[in-house]
């Protein structure tokens, strides 16, 4: 899901940084918030809706429509599209506001 070629841009190679998702090592790059290294993976679904409980993916990218939050360390409601990346993160989906697994 990453650009890597492009006909007027140059990509610059960037570090690897492993994280976990829901318990499995995968890796994202310097640079990366949470939601953009899952969406590159090929993760689309990192929450579900409240009532209805509908996979929710990435949204606004700007913090205002929750669809992005996730667990991350254990805390609940972390709006990963502003997380940046660390290694050695666990992140994992929820269902809502509350933790749900």
């Amino acid at each position: 899901m990453r650009v890597k070629t492009h006909p007027i841009l140059e990509f610059q190679p960037k570090k690897e940084i492993p994280f976990f998702f829901e318990g499995k090592e995968v890796i994202g790059y310097e640079g990366d918030t949470i939601a953009s290294a899952l969406h590159d993976l090929g993760i689309m679904t990192l929450s579900y809706s409240i009532k209805n409980h509908r996979p929710r993916g990435f949204y606004c990218a700007i913090g205002h429509c929750a669809s992005c939050n996730m667990i991350v360390n254990g805390i609940p409601n972390v709006r990963t599209c502003l997380t940046k990346l660390e290694k050695g993160m666990h992140v994992e989906r929820q269902m809502d506001k509350g933790v749900y697994r």
